[in-house]
């Protein structure tokens, strides 16, 4: 028996720990990813999923970027704010790992 891997599986069963909701982010998502990520999922229901269509849709929206600010949204800055989001949110996991 690998004593080191029953551990995690015992703690990934264990949902009395309300931390580990959330537990592939080393931090929680800033107020303005929130905001993007839930107007992606309005863009994506309503049918749309083309990059220069989801970037033209956030931009009719004048949603701010997270990362940038700007409003001008259009595919290469969708494709940006979208890598400079995954890249930090994988530098908090490295830094706060499993359960952060």
């Amino acid at each position: 028996m690998d004593a080191f891997k029953d551990k995690l599986s015992e703690r990934a069963r264990d949902t009395s720990r309300p931390d580990l909701a959330h537990q592939c982010q080393g931090r929680p998502l800033t107020e303005a990813e929130t905001a993007l990520a839930e107007t992606l999922m309005e863009i994506y229901g309503a049918g749309t999923h083309d990059y220069a269509a989801v970037a033209a849709a956030l931009a009719e929206r004048a949603l701010p970027a997270p990362v940038s600010g700007r409003t001008d949204w259009t595919e290469a800055l969708l494709a940006e704010e979208l890598a400079a989001i995954n890249a930090d949110l994988d530098a908090a996991y490295e830094a706060h790992g499993y359960g952060a």
